[in-house]
């Protein structure tokens, strides 16, 4: 059973997403907030695992009250907007959906939730290996230079042969491990593998355009243009709800 708060100055909007959840008895809507503060109180009295998230709201954004959590709940965002898809991927989202809700949607957004418990789970229990999180420092050698980098300051890992280049900052050093086997450590909901060479930070990604046969090109913060494949362009639509 998940506790749910439904964060939304709409009356309408916030009615409408408890019929819905009605569907999904797992979820237990414990209360609703109408602003950012009141999300907040409820939020220290309540103690939900999950937050239905508007955006936009009178007083502060949902990105503003998820940013003076100490601990945030995971996260579904509820929106009119469709631009804030990539800033909702700064904070960890499950995923991003627009109003009005679609029942569809909504499920697909509740077994996203219930795919990252059961990898929690297995992880806790040694069952997979541990996904490296954003904050965590990863070694990288380079001949005689090297450095500690917080995953979230890389922005790109590129295939080598057997090797794969680490773009962070200006460096591009090789590391002696192949994207594969970076791909089975790495948190999908921050790092997306864009094609056969390419695995990107979706935090660092500055354009999104369409490209060729149906993919995508992903303009990076270091200016690296990134093809998205059609096959996975068709995902990360679905990731972004674009």
């Amino acid at each position: 059973m998940k506790k749910a708060l439904i964060i939304d100055d709409e009356r309408l909007a916030r009615s409408e997403l408890k019929k819905l959840l009605a569907d999904h008895p797992e979820i237990v809507v414990v209360g609703e907030a109408v602003n950012a503060k009141d999300g907040i109180e409820k939020i220290e009295t309540l103690h939900p695992d999950l937050l239905f998230l508007d955006i936009q709201m009178p007083d502060k954004t949902g990105f503003d009250l998820l940013a003076e959590l100490e601990k945030t709940p995971q996260v579904i965002f509820t929106t009119a907007y469709d631009e804030y898809a990539l800033k909702a991927f700064e904070y960890n989202a499950l995923d991003y959906l627009l109003k009005p809700v679609e029942p569809k949607r909504l499920a697909d957004a509740i077994h996203k939730l219930h795919q990252q418990d059961e990898k929690d789970r297995l992880a806790a229990s040694g069952g997979i290996r541990n996904l490296l999180s954003e904050n965590d420092q990863v070694f990288v050698k380079d001949g005689d230079r090297c450095w500690f980098v917080k995953l979230q300051e890389i922005r790109l890992f590129e295939s080598v042969g057997n090797y794969a280049r680490v773009y962070f900052e200006t460096n591009k050093p090789l590391i002696l491990k192949s994207l594969n086997a970076l791909e089975e450590r790495l948190d999908e909901r921050t790092f997306f593998r864009a094609n056969r060479k390419h695995i990107v930070n979706l935090r660092m990604i500055e354009k999104i355009d369409t490209y060729f046969n149906g993919g995508l090109l992903l303009e990076m913060r270091g200016g690296e243009k990134i093809e998205v494949s059609r096959r996975q362009a068709v995902k990360f639509k679905e990731m972004m709800s674009l």
